[in-house]
This record gives structure tokens, C-alpha cells and sequence, in this order.
């Protein structure tokens, strides 16, 4: 049956940023899909390990800033202890910093990038490597963004870092396909978290965006889940090295 190439038991899936926003919401929908999560995030992440356990599946709660590389083996070499494996990967954990581009500081810049784009790459080698190991293949799925396509305005080391990530899911799609793991990305629209937090809050600046989203709403977590599961499953073997958008249509327009 179709619906069976979606289910995800018996995989264990890794989410970085897990402990709220889009990063909840993927693990949630990932665990309601049969699969035990391991939680990476530098906040807590005990509401989303309670919501995957009360779903029934395991849950590994991992506290680590990925700011610091050293940080990363360490925490992959945790989740095999506790989990046995990982079977997908959801790069989810970013940060932005907004300022005119004449004044934007190298210390936001640096940050930016190693969140961002770095830590993305660093951990999908690390967890590829381990996929390798395994001899079994494996998915991983990358976080881009509307930024990713466009340039936008005092945001510059996120939309540097955004555009990387899309080369990279590419460069790692090519790579690693020989070994039976996908990589691509998902490029969430204007959405409603902690991030856009000060566009929600701007009357005016808010009003210009969902002018332009066909869909006429910022989009939520769950709005995510479909195309989270799909690159996750079996019904996406043959896809590779693609970002899907989910924007409600903004690139539409």
C-alpha cells in the first residue's frame, strides 16, 4: 500500500532546534509517523519529549550549543548509545540577526554562519558518516528558506547562510547518493515563530507580507509536517538534492 512507504517505524530521527517552533513541530510529526526522536537544542526540549513519549515512541533529550563543532561527535555518539541508530536527520536549529548592511557586526555575521551553514554541514558529515557505518542508507533534510531564493533586506548572514544551504544539500545529494542517502531541503515560507516574532509585531511590515501570500496567513508547524514525513519515507527515495518550498504561494507572486 501507498500510505505504508510513509510510515517511518522503527526509525530513529534526529532533530536539531527541537525544543520548540518548527523544529517541535517536525518532531512531533516524525514520532506521530512511528519513528523515536532524538531532541538537540541548546533550550530545553522536556514539552517535546513529553509529547513524542506520550505518542509512544522514545525520546533521546540532548543539550548542546552547536555553536561549538567539538560539540557534535559527541552528541551523534550519544544518540547511537541511546537510540542504536539514526535513520534521518533534520537540520532545523538557525538563528538570524538583523541590522542595515553598513552597520551589521562581525560577531552577528560569524554567528550566523556557524549555526546556520557550518554546524549543517559538520553534522551531516558526522551523521553520514554513522549512516555509512550502518549499512542501511538513510535521509537528510536541511532548512532553508524563502531567503534562500531571494536576497531581502538587513539580514545578510542569514540570507548568505540560507543560500548555502541550499548548495550544500545539493553537493551532499551528489555525494552521497551512492550510498543510499537522500539529502534535500525544505524551504519554509513566512512562518509564525520566534524568528519573525518582530515582523509579526510590525502592523505595516506584517500587512505587506501576507499581501503577498496567496495563502493570506503566516504558516504554522504543522503546516511543515506533509513534507517533513514525505522527504523522510520511503515515498522519497528517488527524490535527491531538492528544495521543496512550502510558502503558501509567496514564490507564486
Amino acid at each position: 500500500m501507498i500510505l505504508d512507504r510513509f510510515k517511518l517505524d522503527g526509525k530513529v530521527a534526529l532533530v536539531t532546534g527541537a525544543g520548540r517552533g518548527l523544529g517541535q513541530g517536525a518532531a512531533l510529526g516524525f514520532a506521530e509517523a512511528g519513528a523515536d526522536l532524538a531532541l538537540v537544542d541548546i533550550v530545553a526540549t522536556g514539552e517535546t519529549a513529553g509529547k513524542v513519549r506520550a505518542l509512544g515512541r522514545r525520546a533521546c533529550q540532548i543539550h548542546a550549543n552547536l555553536m561549538d563543532r567539538s560539540a557534535i561527535q559527541p552528541l551523534v555518539d550519544q544518540v547511537v548509545r541511546e537510540l542504536g541508530a539514526i535513520d534521518i536527520l533534520l537540520n532545523n536549529a538557525g538563528i538570524i540577526r538583523r541590522a542595515p548592511l553598513l552597520e551589521f557586526a562581525e560577531k552577528d555575521w560569524d554567528e550566523v554562519i556557524q549555526i546556520n551553514e557550518s554546524a549543517v554541514f559538520f553534522l551531516s558529515q558526522a551523521v553520514a558518516r554513522q549512516m555509512v557505518a550502518q549499512g542501511r542508507g538513510g535521509k537528510i533534510i536541511n532548512i532553508a528558506s524563502m531567503l534562500s531564493f531571494q536576497g531581502g533586506i538587513r539580514v545578510p548572514s542569514y540570507t548568505a547562510s540560507k543560500s548555502a544551504v541550499v548548495g550544500l544539500t545539493r553537493l551532499m545529494a551528489n555525494e552521497l547518493a551512492a550510498e543510499r542517502i537522500n539529502v534535500n531541503a525544505v524551504a519554509p515560507g513566512y512562518m509564525a515563530t520566534d524568528n519573525t516574532a518582530p515582523l509579526r509585531a510590525d502592523q505595516g511590515r506584517s500587512a505587506e507580507i501576507l499581501g503577498r501570500i496567496p495563502a493570506g496567513r503566516w504558516g504554522l508547524p504543522e503546516d511543515l509536517q506533509g513534507a517533513m514525513i514525505f522527504l523522510a519515507s520511503n515515498a522519497s527515495d528517488y527524490v535527491t538534492g531538492h528544495t521543496l518550498a512550502v510558502d503558501g504561494g509567496w514564490l507564486c507572486r
